[in-house]
C-alpha cells in the first residue's frame, strides 16, 4: 500500500528515469536551430566533424546531443519525418544498452537511426537486427537514404548472397539483417579454411528490434548447421502405417509437454506389428537392439497425434513447411529434427529427405551476449524484463507515448463451446463492417482462420485473410487493413512490422494501383487523387470509431496478445479490442484452471450465452504466467546447457582464427607429436612400474599404428637401467626425424600449407563428432536425477572428461595423418566448404522455431566435410586413360588425369 501511495506521489522508478533524461532531450532540441541553418554540404559533412572528434578523443556520449539534432535534421530533409522528443528518449536508451518498449506506431524503425548513426562514427560497424528478410530490405533501404546522406554505408544480410557479397555487407558501416543469417554466417565463419573466407568483423554493437520475439521467444532454440546422414526412408514408412492403425486408448498424451507415450497393452500391440512387419528383433520392443525402431515409433506417435496440419505445418507442392507458433510465418526449407520432419512426411505422403548430423551450434543467447553492446526495441518487453536483465543484463525502459492512447480494452467474453463463440465473433463483426469500423481479427493457427472465415461467408462479410498460405502478400493486406469496412482475419501479428494506418496506406496504394503508369503529371495527379481519397476515408474512419481489434482467443504469451492489442489506438487514434473466449481453446484445456471455469459456464450459460468478468480474465492471465514461467525454465536450462559446450566451443574457435592467422604452425603440430608420444608410452609403460611389466609389443605396434615407424623398442627395453622417459625421447627424435626427412623434399612454404590444412581439417572433424555425443548425452543425462544427482553438474563433468578425450584424439589425428602422409611436388589446396542445411531447433522438443537452408543450393547436399587434402604419391601411370579407374583413386579437389586443367569433381568426377 505505501508502495502504492509513493509511486502515485513520486512516479515508479521508470517514470523517474525517463524524465531524467529529458535534460538530454533539451540540449539535443537547442542544437536544433544551429543544425536546421546548415546546407545539404555542411549537413552531410557533420559525419567527418564527429569522427575527427573522436579520433582527438572525445566520447560518443559527448557527440549524442548533437549527433542526434544531425540525424533528426537528415530525416526531416530525406525522409519528410521529424523525430518527437519521445522517439529521443528512445534513441538515448537504445545508445546505453538498454531496451526501449514503445507502442505499435510511435516509430521505432525511425528510433533506431539515432543510436544507430552515433554507434556507427567509430567504423567498427553496428548491425539492426529484425525478424525476417522484407524488413531487413524494407529498414535497410528506407532509413539507408539518411545514412547515405551523412556519407555512412549500408548493407544488407539476406539469403542468396555470395561470400563475397556478405564479407562486403559485414563491412559496410551499418549491417541490416535477420537474427538467424547473422548466427548461421558467424558457424559458418568458423568452418572456413581462410581468414580472408569469413564474413564477420569483430562485435561491435547491435541494435535488435521486436527484442522480445528474437530473445525471448526464439531463444528457446539454437541454430544448428548439420549435414544429412544416411537415407532411411523405407523405415520411417513402415513406422509411419503401424502407427496408424493404433486407437486412442493405445497411447497417453500430454499436451503441456507435448509429448506422448504408449500404454502396456498398446505396447503389445505395437509388437506384433512390427514383428509380423520384419522390423522387430527378438520379441521385446525395449531390447537393446531395437533402439533406433523404438526412436522412430516415438517420432511417429508425436507426427500422427500431436502435430496438427495447417496448424503446425502446411504441406504445399508435396513438401512439409513449418508454421512458425508465433508469426503464422511459413517458414520454407526449415525442418524439424531428430527425425521429427522425416515421421510428418511420412505422415502425409511427402518425399522424405535424409536425417540431419550437427556440425555447428550455437544459442542466441550465447551468440548475442558476444556483442560488447547490445540494445533492443519491441512494443511489448515489461513482462519479460526479469529475464531479460538475467540472461542479457539489459534493463527494460518504458517510453511514454507521443499523444495518450485513447484505446478502449473490454472484458474478455467467455462462451461454453467454439461454435458459440465463433457465431457471436462472425455476428460482431458484420455489425461493425457495416458501420465502417475496420476489424483486425487475431487467431492462433491457420485452421482457426480459415475455420471463422467461412463463418463470415455465411454472414456475407467481405474480408481478407492473411497466414502462412498468403505470405506473400502480408505486407500489402496488413497496410489496407484501416480501411472503411475493412475486415483482415490475421494468424499472430507479432512482428509484422507494417503499420496500419487508419482510411488506407497512401504508399501500398500508389505501390499497388500506380504500378504500371509512368513518372509524369498524369502519375503526380493520381497519386494526390489517392492521398486525398486517404485523407476522407480517414475521417470516416475516426467517426466509426477506429480499428477494433477482436481475438479468437488468447495466447500462451502475454505479450502476443499485447501486440495485437497495440494495432488499435496508434499514434492516440480511437481504438477498441476485444478477446472471445471458450472452454474448447487450447490455453482454459491445457493451463487453466478446469473445474472451476467447467462447473460455473455449463451450470450458469445458455447456449449462445456469454459471459464478461474482470475476475475470469485475471484467471486467464494467471494461466499465461504458468505458461511464460514454464518456458522461462526451458530456456533458462537450454542457456546453462549451452553455456557448457559455449566455453568449449570458444576454445576451438580461437584455436581455429589463431592456426588461420599464424604463418606456420609447427611449434603447435611439434608439440601435439610430442604429447601424443607421451601418451603412448606413458599408456605402455605406466609410471611407477618395472620394465618387466611393461607392455613393448604394444607399444611397438602402436608406433607403427600411429607413427609410421619401425624401431626396435624392444632391444631399447632391455638395456639395463633403461628409462620410460629415456625410450619416449628416442621415439620422439625418430618421429621429428622422419617427419624433417620429408619436410625437406618439398619446396619451401608448402609443408606448412599442409600442415595448416591438416590441422583444421582433424579439429572440425573431431569438433562435429564432439557435438554428436554431447547431442546425445544431452538426451539422456536426465536420468541421473533418479540417482539423487543434479543432471546439469553430471553433464558439465561428463563433457568436460569428453572434451579432453576429443583433444587427445585430434593429438593422435594430426600426428598419424603427417606420419604416413606422401606427396606430389605441387601446393595443396584448402578445400572448399560443403552445402549445409541450418536449422534452428529446440532440444527438448525437436520442434524448430527458425531456421533456413544454404539457399545458395537448395538441391544437393552433402554430409561429408572435405577430405584430408594430403597430395597422394604419383599415380598418374598406375591410373591408365580409363576414367572408371579413377574413381576413388582422385582426390575430388586434385587436377582432373585428363588434363583439362579443371579439378576432377567438375570434370570426370562429377556427380
Amino acid at each position: 500500500m505505501l508502495g502504492g501511495i509513493a509511486k502515485a506521489i513520486f512516479g515508479s522508478s521508470n517514470d523517474r528515469y525517463v524524465k531524467s533524461l529529458g535534460k538530454i532531450v533539451d540540449r539535443i532540441n537547442g542544437f536544433e536551430p544551429t543544425i536546421s541553418a546548415l546546407t545539404d554540404a555542411e549537413l552531410a559533412n557533420q559525419t567527418i566533424v564527429f569522427r575527427e572528434r573522436l579520433a582527438n578523443g572525445a566520447e560518443l556520449d559527448d557527440l549524442l546531443p548533437e549527433a542526434f539534432a544531425t540525424v533528426r535534421e537528415t530525416a526531416k530533409r530525406v525522409l519528410g519525418q521529424r523525430h518527437y522528443d519521445v522517439q529521443m528518449i528512445g534513441g538515448i536508451v537504445l545508445h546505453r544498452g538498454e531496451i526501449a518498449e514503445m507502442r505499435t506506431g510511435e516509430g521505432k524503425t525511425l528510433v533506431a537511426t539515432l543510436a544507430t548513426y552515433l554507434n556507427a562514427l567509430p567504423g567498427l560497424g553496428v548491425h539492426v537486427v529484425t525478424v525476417n528478410d522484407y524488413l531487413a530490405r524494407r529498414d535497410a533501404e528506407w532509413m539507408g537514404q539518411v545514412y547515405k546522406f551523412l556519407g555512412l554505408t549500408v548493407g544488407v544480410i539476406v539469403p542468396n548472397l555470395t561470400d563475397a557479397e556478405r564479407r562486403a555487407a559485414y563491412g559496410c558501416d551499418i549491417t541490416y539483417g535477420t537474427n538467424n543469417e547473422f548466427g548461421f554466417d558467424y558457424l559458418r565463419d568458423n568452418m572456413k579454411y581462410e581468414r580472408a573466407q569469413m564474413s564477420h568483423r569483430p562485435f561491435n554493437f547491435a541494435i535488435v528490434d521486436e527484442v522480445d520475439s528474437i530473445l525471448i521467444d526464439e531463444a528457446r532454440t539454437p541454430l544448428i548447421i548439420s549435414g544429412p546422414t544416411d537415407d532411411k526412408s523405407e523405415l520411417y514408412k513402415s513406422v509411419d502405417a503401424v502407427v496408424k492403425q493404433l486407437a486412442a486408448e493405445d497411447y497417453e498424451v500430454d499436451e503441456k509437454q507435448r509429448s506422448i507415450v504408449l500404454t502396456e497393452d498398446g505396447t503389445e500391440k505395437v509388437e506384433r506389428m512390427l514383428e509380423s512387419a520384419g522390423l522387430l528383433e527378438g520379441g521385446n520392443l525395449y531390447d537393446f537392439e531395437n533402439t533406433q525402431v523404438v526412436h522412430h515409433l516415438n517420432q511417429a506417435l508425436r507426427a500422427n497425434v500431436i502435430y496438427k496440419r495447417d496448424t503446425d505445418y502446411i504441406v504445399k507442392d508435396g513438401k512439409v513447411v513449418i508454421i512458425d507458433e508465433f508469426t503464422g510465418r511459413m517458414m520454407d526449407g526449415r525442418r524439424w529434427s531428430d527425425g521429427l520432419h522425416q515421421a510428418v512426411e511420412a505422415k502425409e505422403g511427402a518425399t522424405i529427405e535424409p536425417e540431419n548430423q550437427t556440425l555447428a551450434s550455437i544459442t542466441f543467447q550465447n551468440y548475442f551476449r558476444m556483442y560488447p553492446k547490445l540494445s533492443g526495441m519491441t512494443g511489448t518487453a515489461a513482462t519479460e524484463a526479469a529475464e531479460f536483465f538475467d540472461i542479457y543484463k539489459m534493463n527494460v525502459v518504458s517510453i511514454p507515448t507521443n499523444v495518450p492512447v485513447r484505446r478502449i480494452d473490454e472484458d474478455d467474453q467467455f462462451f461454453k463451446n467454439t461454435t458459440d463463440k465463433f457465431k457471436a465473433i462472425a455476428k460482431a463483426i458484420a455489425e461493425k463492417s457495416r458501420s465502417g469500423q475496420p476489424v483486425l481479427v487475431g487467431t492462433v493457427s491457420i485452421e482457426k482462420s480459415e475455420l471463422l472465415s467461412e463463418y463470415l461467408e455465411k454472414e456475407g462479410v467481405t474480408h481478407n485473410v492473411l497466414n502462412a498460405r498468403f505470405h506473400e502478400r502480408e505486407a500489402h493486406i496488413v497496410a489496407q487493413a484501416g480501411r472503411l469496412g475493412a475486415v483482415t482475419i490475421a494468424t499472430n501479428m507479432a512482428g509484422r512490422g507494417t503499420d496500419i494506418q487508419l482510411g488506407g496506406n497512401v504508399e501500398f496504394r500508389v505501390e499497388d494501383e500506380l504500378a504500371e503508369l509512368e513518372a509524369g503529371p498524369r502519375r503526380d495527379a493520381e497519386i494526390e487523387r489517392i492521398k486525398a481519397e486517404v485523407a476522407a476515408e480517414k475521417e470516416r474512419v475516426l467517426e466509426a470509431g477506429g480499428l477494433f481489434v477482436l481475438a479468437t482467443e488468447r495466447h500462451e504469451s502475454r505479450r502476443i496478445d499485447n501486440q495485437l492489442r497495440g494495432r488499435s489506438g496508434r499514434q492516440g487514434d480511437p481504438g477498441l479490442s476485444r478477446f472471445y473466449l471458450s472452454l474448447d481453446d487450447d490455453l482454459l484445456r491445457i493451463f487453466g484452471p478446469d473445474t472451476l471455469f467447467a462447473k460455473m459456464m455449463n451450470s450458469n450459460l445458455e447456449d449462445g450465452e456469454a459471459i464478461g468478468s474482470k475476475w475470469l480474465s485475471k484467471a486467464i492471465e494467471t494461466a499465461q504466467k504458468k505458461v511464460e514461467a514454464r518456458n522461462y525454465d526451458i530456456r533458462k536450462q537450454v542457456v546453462e546447457y549451452d553455456d557448457v559446450m559455449n566455453d568449449q566451443r570458444k576454445v576451438i574457435y580461437e584455436q581455429r582464427g589463431d592456426i588461420m592467422d599464424a604463418e606456420t604452425v609447427d611449434d603447435v603440430v611439434i608439440d601435439m607429436r610430442a604429447e601424443t608420444v607421451n601418451g603412448l608410452v606413458g599408456e605402455a609403460c605406466p609410471p611407477n612400474s618395472y620394465p618387466e611389466q611393461w607392455n613393448i609389443n604394444g607399444l611397438k605396434n602402436r608406433v607403427r599404428d600411429v607413427l609410421g615407424l619401425e624401431l626396435p623398442i624392444e632391444d631399447w627395453a632391455r638395456e639395463n637401467g633403461i628409462e620410460a622417459e629415456a625410450i619416449e625421447d628416442r621415439i620422439r627424435e625418430a618421429a621429428d626425424a622422419s617427419i624433417l626427412a620429408k619436410c625437406s623434399e618439398l619446396e619451401e612454404g608448402v609443408w606448412e600449407q599442409i600442415e595448416k590444412s591438416v590441422l583444421l581439417q582433424a579439429l572440425d572433424h573431431h569438433w562435429k563428432e564432439h557435438l554428436s555425443t554431447l547431442d546425445a548425452l544431452r538426451q539422456v543425462i536426465h536420468l541421473r536425477a533418479y540417482a539423487q544427482k543434479t543432471p546439469i553438474n553430471e553433464y558439465k563433468r561428463e563433457a568436460f572428461a569428453m572434451f579432453e578425450r576429443m583433444l587427445s584424439a585430434i593429438r593422435e589425428d594430426v600426428t598419424k595423418v603427417l606420419a604416413y602422409a606422401q606427396f606430389r611436388m605441387t601446393p595443396p589446396e584448402l578445400p572448399e566448404l560443403p552445402d549445409f542445411i541450418t536449422t534452428h531447433i529446440d532440444p527438448l522438443t525437436g520442434e524448430d522455431d527458425s531456421a533456413d537452408r544454404d539457399a545458395a543450393n537448395m538441391g544437393l547436399i552433402t554430409t561429408r566435410l572435405p577430405p584430408l587434402q594430403i597430395v597422394q604419391p604419383d599415380m598418374d601411370a598406375a591410373l591408365g586413360d580409363d576414367p572408371a579407374n579413377w574413381v576413388g583413386q582422385v582426390s575430388r579437389n586434385a587436377p582432373c588425369p585428363c588434363g583439362s586443367g579443371n579439378k576432377y569433381k567438375h570434370c570426370h568426377g562429377a556427380l
